[in-house]
């Protein structure tokens, strides 16, 4: 049977949608940990299922990293993958503010939204999404923190202890941190309290995608071009600023990190500031070196994008 992008779900209170694929991403920077031990990691990855969950959406494949977290989900419409993408950051930084005391922790943190258009857009983002883990040094079947382990399982959770929807909803409030009502969610827990991914992922979709075949799943996980990818999933999909916006916006950085203007940042926190605008915001070489009256050449050469360089992704004059 061949793969549908767009399909029909049942959701657990009975709707019946017809969903459409959606890649969501919530990128940190590198002065910002969203996630500091495994406490943390489970909280950004349970945030995923209770924002998809309240949202009418359906998580296919998820990974929660120490600076950033990627979700495919399916969503009815556009804007219900937005406010998922919100509530998970909404949500994950609630709970930094409460456990470390440090308050608009990810204020500079960013959402982004992508509606995957192709057969060949789901494989891909659903193919880089575990493919994240090789960036900590481990095999992506190594990594604890993302959904890999629930697919081609046959939807077995092997190492599932207690289902949420028979807990108390005072256990669940305190496994969750949440107060929604998941008395009828189909989720399991394994002895750690984490979740079973098999039980909460929509691994049919992920499944079916790659033909059912799990050697052709993995053989696009070790193929696929992360830097592309992450250009495409990640760094496309913010608005583009003027020069008025970006000025603005590196104003504000600059007061709030070192309490001056602009002019009177040194080389060195240039170079601090140029990563994360580059990450952050659709900005290009050329506008950045306009905004901080750099060189197209030194700017070009402080802002690296996973293994290349921005002077590979932008031409330069």
């Amino acid at each position: 049977m061949a793969f549908q992008r767009i399909v029909t779900r049942t959701l657990p209170d009975g709707h019946v949608f017809k969903m459409y694929p959606f890649h969501i991403s919530l990128e940190g920077m590198e002065s910002v940990l969203l996630c500091r031990d495994d406490e943390d990691y489970d909280h950004l990855q349970k945030s995923i299922y209770v924002s998809a969950y309240k949202n009418d959406c359906r998580v296919v494949s998820e990974i929660a990293m120490s600076s950033h977290g990627h979700a495919a989900i399916l969503a009815p419409e556009l804007e219900m993958a937005q406010r998922t993408g919100e509530m998970i950051k909404k949500r994950h930084s609630q709970y930094l503010s409460w456990k470390y005391n440090e308050k608009g922790i990810l204020n500079r943190s960013d959402i982004c939204v992508k509606y995957l258009d192709t057969d060949w857009y789901v494989r891909n983002a659903l193919a880089y999404i575990p493919r994240n883990a090789v960036d900590t040094g481990l095999r992506v079947e190594d990594y604890r923190w993302s959904s890999y382990r629930g697919m081609f399982v046959e939807g077995r959770s092997t190492a599932g202890v207690y289902r949420v929807a028979h807990l108390s909803r005072r256990a669940r409030e305190l496994l969750f941190r949440t107060h929604e009502d998941l008395s009828i969610v189909p989720w399991v827990l394994n002895i750690d309290g984490n979740i079973e991914p098999a039980s909460a992922c929509d691994y049919e979709y992920l499944e079916g995608a790659f033909n059912n075949d799990q050697a052709f799943f993995l053989k696009t996980i070790g193929s696929v071009n992360t830097a592309e990818m992450q250009q495409l999933l990640v760094l496309n999909g913010r608005n583009k600023q003027t020069d008025a916006e970006m000025l603005a916006v590196i104003s504000r950085l600059a007061e709030k990190w070192y309490g001056k203007t602009i002019l009177e940042l040194t080389p060195e926190q240039k170079a601090h500031l140029l990563p994360y605008l580059y990450r952050s915001y659709r900005t290009t070489v050329p506008q950045l070196a306009r905004c901080l009256r750099m060189t197209r050449e030194v700017v070009a050469g402080l802002v690296p994008v996973r293994g290349r360089t921005a002077r590979s992704l932008v031409t330069l004059p």
